[in-house]
């Protein structure tokens, strides 16, 4: 992915104090909600930049590698791991690469196996090849996008990549795309890129595994004397019955009007909708009496 530097992000330099960082991420985080620009895209590119950005600087072990390393920071452990797995004297003297410092004295098929997984191989030529870096992605989703198997185009380093989402993708899942990620080195093959879904809140349903919850509103009397009631559902609006002396916060349970399945879109989990009663308001003298008669009978 694109290098972005954090520090800019936040309009700080590398001296910044925690107190700076603070700071800084409280006043543009107010700025740039998405709450405050709504459907602004630039804005919520924006915000998601300045999270990111606090969240790696303002975790000291986090920035010391950020600081380090660069855009290579996430690798870092294994960049110190083949820094530490050399031998010692001359033949152990740093050579700077396009990856950070490698020990001379040290085995590169030990040092890339430690960053690439194992992805290091020597040519027929005698020369070194290795996979490419693998890259790291977040792509955010509607949940009705989220249940719907399709299509959708991403720009990674300038190369834009299509891709299909199965339906019932869920919220923090991550997929491999093969061969996606950087060039290979003398031959080698491509790294792969890792894509990252965040699923966003929708105001309608709560989702919890393959389950869906959401409210439909019944008016006193066809909690009490039972009756129909239109409900949403992902697809379309169903009608639902409402059973007589029914309870306020009660649910009703339509199996399979849930969320669909990863890579099994034809079986669907339960949908639970919760009624929501809605009081009578504004009433009558006449209703006043009806109810006070109906009290009485209660007694």
């Amino acid at each position: 992915m694109e290098y972005i530097d954090y520090y800019k992000v936040l309009g700080l330099t590398k001296n910044a104090t925690e107190k700076d960082i603070k700071k800084a991420y409280r006043s543009l985080a107010r700025k740039y909600h998405p709450d405050v620009n709504p459907g602004n895209a630039d804005s919520e590119k924006k915000f998601k930049e300045i999270n990111e950005a606090n969240e790696v600087l303002s975790d000291p072990e986090k920035r010391k590698k950020y600081d380090q390393y660069g855009k290579d920071w996430k690798h870092a452990d294994q960049f110190e791991k083949a820094g530490y797995s050399g031998g010692s004297g001359a033949g152990n003297r740093q050579q700077r690469s396009a990856w950070g410092d490698v020990s001379q004295g040290e085995d590169f098929s030990d040092f890339f196996s430690s960053m690439f997984g194992g992805g290091f191989n020597r040519s027929t030529s005698g020369r070194a090849s290795f996979k490419g870096q693998d890259f790291n992605a977040e792509l955010t989703l509607t949940l009705r996008q989220a249940a719907e198997t399709h299509k959708q185009t991403l720009t990674v380093n300038g190369k834009k990549i299509r891709i299909t989402i199965p339906a019932g993708i869920s919220d923090g899942q991550t997929i491999k795309i093969s061969g996606q990620g950087g060039a290979g080195v003398q031959g080698g093959p491509a790294g792969d890129l890792y894509i990252t879904f965040r699923i966003e809140t929708d105001a309608i349903f709560e989702r919890r595994g393959d389950d869906l919850f959401t409210k439909a509103k019944v008016d006193l009397y066809t909690l009490i004397l039972g009756g129909e009631l239109s409900a949403n559902t992902l697809q379309s609006s169903v009608k639902i019955v409402v059973k007589p002396g029914s309870k306020p916060g009660g649910k009703i349970r339509l199996k399979n009007k849930g969320f669909p399945k990863y890579k099994n879109p034809h079986s669907h989990g339960d949908l639970y909708i919760t009624l929501d009663v809605d009081m009578p308001s504004n009433l009558s003298e006449k209703e006043i009496a009806l109810f006070n008669e109906l009290k009485n009978l209660r007694k």
